[in-house]
């Protein structure tokens, strides 16, 4: 790599650390008040303890990412066990994401404990999964190593993928084909609920309208995730290696606590009666007809 390549690598590498770490510290801000008055100020529920960690393991896994490279300087060996912690990191916020998408389909099927129990033990296989790719790939420094680089004024660390793309990419498959499974099963019961609101002569729900939207989003978000996850064990231009890193070190960490604070805004605001009730129990998600009066 000449000295001219070396520069650009490192001016982009800062560039996208610093808008990572601009938006990460306005979308904090931003939330906060909400997330005072919705987690802070309330009894904890399941959700809510949900919340607190991918808003808080996002927000350091976001900054740590900024932060690493370039930005500041981090010797090799250190830069290496933060790599690694960062990639742990990720399938840590990855699995409790899914467990949000889990809780939300159990409430919205009257809490079903054999739903409950078939989304949870198809998704034990998929945690077991990417533990083991998780050491193949990136706790093995044949496969994932740190490259410092020296240069007349700077010096600075970057990844080093020591492997072909095929192995990420065949991990990512059963998470997307759960994914799939997740938004395909949250549609089949917004079809079934409008069926049963057309045949009441009732509007939709909102709740249900906006979780099934919101699961749908999710996957999009995830499955371009997982794809720019796959594309950066291949040789790609640093342009696109850096804005890549940009969407997968912040899209997820934003979009995961704004949902649930979003729905939790809407409760609040709504005129139903079951504001203070947790995020499970509350008849709000599930609408049988007999309590539209109240929740819709």
């Amino acid at each position: 790599m000449s000295e001219q390549e070396v520069v650009a690598s490192l001016r982009w590498n800062n560039n996208v650390s610093v808008v990572t770490i601009t938006l990460i510290c306005y979308e904090y801000l931003f939330l906060f008040e909400k997330e005072v008055k919705f987690v802070w100020k309330r009894q904890w529920s399941l959700m809510s303890c949900l919340y607190l960690v991918v808003r808080y393991l996002g927000l350091s896994l976001a900054l740590l990412c900024g932060c690493w490279g370039g930005l500041l300087y981090i010797s090799e060996l250190v830069s290496y066990g933060l790599a690694v912690l960062m990639e742990w990191g990720f399938s840590v916020y990855f699995c409790f994401s899914e467990v949000i998408l889990i809780w939300r389909l159990y409430a919205l099927c009257n809490q079903s404990r054999l739903l409950l129990y078939v989304l949870v033990g198809l998704f034990l296989p998929i945690v077991a999964l990417s533990i083991g790719m998780d050491i193949f790939l990136y706790s093995r420094r044949d496969a994932f190593s740190v490259k410092e680089v020296i240069t007349p004024n700077a010096k600075y660390c970057g990844p080093s993928f020591n492997m072909g793309p095929m192995p990420a990419i065949y991990a990512s498959i059963p998470v997307v084909c759960y994914d799939i499974f997740l938004v395909v099963f949250a549609a089949a019961i917004l079809v079934n609920h409008l069926k049963e609101r057309r045949e009441s002569k009732m509007r939709p729900n909102t709740y249900v309208l906006m979780i099934v939207r919101y699961h749908v989003i999710y996957f999009v978000l995830n499955l371009t995730n997982q794809i720019l996850l796959t594309v950066l064990w291949a040789n790609i231009p640093t342009p696109a290696m850096s804005l890549a890193e940009l969407f997968n070190d912040t899209a997820p960490f934003i979009f995961a606590p704004r949902l649930i604070i979003s729905i939790w805004d809407t409760h609040a605001n709504d005129k139903c009666v079951h504001v203070s009730t947790t995020f499970a129990d509350c008849v709000c998600w599930t609408s049988p007809p007999q309590h539209e009066m109240s929740c819709a």
